[in-house]
């Protein structure tokens, strides 16, 4: 948005924002979910739902994601959906902006898209599974089956076999801390250590992604890191 639109939206001359564009203000603006709520109503719009699986940011974790613009970071929601991701996570995991619908959740294009797996050995990938089956578990039971998680979990046991015997096992964790792998097209294997900072109610997690200091894994993040800022220039 230019200068002179927000200019003109704070006189009360510009026309009508789009619930996309308060949107972008809400993140920008770092807006708590009450000050979020009565910037839509003043402008006209209902506020978004609120629930746990809310794709506002939490201001804490968009605050620590600010500051981190040497490692991959990103916030995602408790099905796994991208909510922001700074210029090394897209760069290292790809862009996940483009992603609409139900493929909006990692844990979707898991089990639904081949490419999803390319990130990951193949000998890590049946953990992988299984952690993402019982992320979804765990958000499904504190949603319920109305719920998106409710509606993902349906779509996933119609066209996922792998999905539908994993789900039975009823399995229930939530995992981030780790160490792994992952394959990147460009610089190759990178070894990653990750950890999150979850919010109170646990609806979203910062995920960090880093690299031992004076190691191969770091001089490839280094790279990606250059790589990453002419592909966003270009």
């Amino acid at each position: 948005m230019s200068a002179d639109y927000y200019t003109r939206l704070e006189q009360a001359r510009g026309p009508q924002p789009s619930e996309q564009m308060l949107s972008a203000m809400s993140r920008a603006m770092r807006l708590s979910v009450d000050e979020r709520d009565h910037l839509y109503r003043i402008s006209g719009h209902h506020a978004p739902d609120r629930t746990p699986l809310d794709t506002h940011v939490a201001p804490a974790l968009q605050r620590v994601l600010d500051r981190l613009d040497d490692t991959p970071a990103l916030v995602l929601s408790s099905l796994a959906e991208t909510l922001v991701q700074n210029r090394l996570a897209a760069a290292l995991l790809t862009d996940h902006s483009r992603f609409t619908g139900l493929s909006r959740s990692g844990i979707y294009r898991w089990f639904m898209d081949p490419a999803e797996r390319a990130l990951y050995p193949a000998e890590d990938q049946p953990r992988q599974s299984r952690a993402h089956a019982a992320g979804l578990r765990l958000a499904y039971g504190s949603e319920g089956p109305t719920s998106r998680a409710g509606r993902l979990v349906k779509a996933l046991l119609k066209e996922s076999p792998e999905f539908a015997e994993l789900w039975e096992r009823h399995e229930v964790a939530r995992r981030f801390a780790d160490h792994k792998t992952l394959l990147h097209p460009v610089v190759g294997a990178i070894e990653l250590d990750c950890q999150a900072l979850i919010t109170e109610d646990q609806s979203q997690a910062l995920l960090v992604l880093t690299a031992a200091p004076r190691t191969e894994a770091a001089e490839k993040l280094a790279l990606l890191s250059v790589l990453g800022h002419e592909q966003f220039t270009a």
